[in-house]
């Protein structure tokens, strides 16, 4: 995949009055615009108003949930945390969302290797703390990539929870219970949660039953 950018996305940046570089606004724009297609792009999840979600809108929740739960996690660094969930599914921007249940191990490299790409295109200091953040990410070795990592995961539980049951196709009956099961095993307080929306999923399918 070849992906070129404007050139003036890599240059004209200058240095403020600290010290810092401060980015052209022409690359500032430039960067937002790619990053807007994630409002364009939707997610297999539909949201409760009955209509498929953006991939901004998921990545801005799962950032939220990290900036809610700084009490749960004070030996984190959840700035970073937070930084990891805006900045996750930007890769998407040139690929799409494919489901958790049809993305193969080369979907996935497709869209490492354009976010990589776009990020050196990126001004320094931001072309080398986006790079670090995403290698951490994918390492998912620290506390920090752990814990935005399972949030992205419980955010599609929840959102499906959310949805009207007649959206969900019949693997999620049970992929709504094991779908990050395993990343949540590190915190007592993850692990609640996860019972909390199992609680909540048995519910609602009981309902259906029962309607």
């Amino acid at each position: 995949m070849v992906i070129v950018f404007p050139a003036h996305i890599c240059y004209n940046n200058i240095k403020n009055m600290t010290g810092g570089i401060r980015m052209n606004t022409s690359t500032f724009l430039e960067i937002l615009k790619v990053a807007e297609k994630l409002k364009c792009n939707t997610r297999h999840s539909w949201t409760s108003s009955g209509r498929h979600e953006s991939v901004a809108e998921h990545s801005w929740r799962v950032a939220l949930m990290a900036l809610l739960m700084r009490d749960e996690f004070p030996e984190l660094d959840m700035d970073k945390v937070i930084r990891m969930c805006l900045i996750h599914d930007l890769g998407e921007s040139f690929t799409g969302d494919i489901p958790s249940f049809e993305k193969k191990e080369e979907d996935t490299k497709k869209e490492d290797e354009a976010f990589f790409e776009w990020l050196d295109t990126f001004p320094s200091p931001y072309r080398e703390e986006f790079t670090e953040l995403l290698t951490e990410m994918n390492d998912l070795k620290t506390g920090e990539a752990k814990l935005y990592k399972a949030l992205d995961n419980l955010e599609a539980v929840v959102q499906h929870n959310e949805a009207d049951i007649s959206t969900w196709i019949p693997l999620e009956y049970e992929l709504q219970f094991t779908y990050g099961a395993d990343k949540v095993q590190f915190s007592p307080y993850l692990k609640d949660l996860k019972k909390e929306l199992d609680n909540r999923n048995k519910q609602k399918i009981a309902e259906a039953n029962n309607a």
